[in-house]
């Protein structure tokens, strides 16, 4: 304490260390398998690699890159945007590349929003949502997918309800963590009619957009209305596997981006050079490394969630995502999620998280755990072998 004050500004007070932080340091302390955090525990393709190893040694990014991004990998992400769902953006003045997804989820929000501005979120929600409204002064009004028929729904009548004159955007996440619920077409067209009522920007963070397993991904922008209103995220580390490069963009309409990039130039400026190069390559690779990657993540998921059954949890069979959200109360004892996770890796040395943390209704996810499937097929079969001692007790 200085001057009677605490030291953390009063907006960040309510979070303190993540819990990924928490339940990873538990993992490497216990010893555990760690299925928290969304991670995979192999890298990427090696020709994408060795590009940014090309690009190191040719001192292409060594030096401060472009402020927007590298030219190569604005390019390559308008292209992307064309070929995979028609939608054409000007490389120089509709893309923006970021830290990772979350500085552009950051940026936009310190960009658009002013103190009092009311911002939507669907709950559950990933947690740097809640402390980027709050460091942008704005409130958080969550919205809240509901369990239905076996995934998480969207009640389009509450997200209307939501929205007062003092609601500034919505910000959206469609494959969705921690769900993995896929919003449908006409969910998408209901959230953009609404929009362009009530004339709200939006914010739609896609960085799961190639792993869908079921369904489609249909950008929000690509709605009538919506182009010149909506700010699209994504990023490399989901879809390459090098998680640890954050690497994402934005594309919008050339107000946005100007208004984006009038925060994020005050946050990191630029960030990894010669990985920029890199992923300009990654997003050129055909479209069979894409359906290999569903595939194989597909798999995977089927694997844990037919482990999870097994040991006894009520499961979320997702559509989309790194992530299978289970039930704990079929399982009986607590129905406390928090205490739960935190006693699982003594118990059975598995590390997963509680959903309840990423809800502001902390009931409406108590009894809820989220398990990582972006691992290696021998890692998810020991978690299964481990955890099914659950079902035995």
């Amino acid at each position: 304490m200085t001057q009677g004050r605490p030291l953390l500004n009063r907006r960040l007070a309510g979070f303190g260390t993540t819990i990924f932080a928490e339940m990873t340091a538990l993992a490497l302390r216990t010893g555990a398998i760690n299925l928290g955090q969304g991670f995979p525990d192999t890298d990427g393709p090696e020709e994408i690699r060795e590009a940014a190893v090309r690009a190191l040694r040719a001192g292409h990014g060594n030096q401060y890159p472009p402020g927007p991004g590298v030219p190569e990998l604005r390019s390559a992400v308008a292209l992307h945007q064309q070929s995979r769902y028609g939608l054409a953006y000007d490389p120089d003045s509709e893309v923006l590349v970021t830290a990772g997804a979350t500085e552009g989820i950051a940026a936009a929000l310190l960009a658009l929003v002013e103190p009092g501005d009311e911002v939507i979120a669907l709950e559950p929600y990933y947690d740097s949502y809640a402390a980027c409204i709050a460091m942008a002064g704005g409130t958080r009004v969550p919205v809240t997918l509901r369990p239905d028929g076996g995934a998480f729904r969207l009640d389009p009548d509450e997200l209307r309800a939501a929205v007062t004159p003092r609601t500034r955007l919505i910000l959206l996440n469609t494959p969705h963590n921690p769900t993995g619920t896929v919003l449908t077409r006409e969910e998408l067209a209901g959230i953009a009619e609404l929009a362009c009522e009530r004339d709200l920007l939006v914010v739609t963070d896609e960085v799961y957009e190639h792993l869908v397993f079921e369904g489609e991904h249909i950008p929000l922008a690509s709605f009538p209305g919506m182009r010149d209103r909506t700010v699209t995220l994504s990023s490399a580390g989901k879809t390459f596997s090098f998680t640890g490069w954050k690497v994402g963009w934005v594309t919008a309409s050339p107000a946005l981006v100007s208004a984006v990039r009038s925060a994020k130039q005050f946050l990191t400026y630029v960030s990894g050079g010669p990985l920029q190069y890199a992923v300009a390559d990654a997003l050129r690779l055909p479209g069979t490394y894409f359906d290999g990657l569903r595939a194989d993540l597909g798999a995977k998921r089927d694997l844990l969630c037919a482990g999870l059954a097994e040991a006894g949890f009520g499961v979320y069979r997702p559509a989309g995502t790194y992530f299978v959200t289970t039930d704990i109360r079929p399982l009986g004892g607590t129905r406390d999620a928090v205490e739960f996770c935190r006693e699982l890796p003594e118990r059975c040395g598995v590390v997963a998280v509680p959903n309840a943390v990423f809800y502001d209704h902390r009931d409406q996810g108590a009894p809820f755990v989220r398990f990582a499937f972006c691992k290696r097929k021998g890692v998810i079969e020991a978690a299964i072998e481990r955890l099914s001692v659950l079902r035995k007790r």
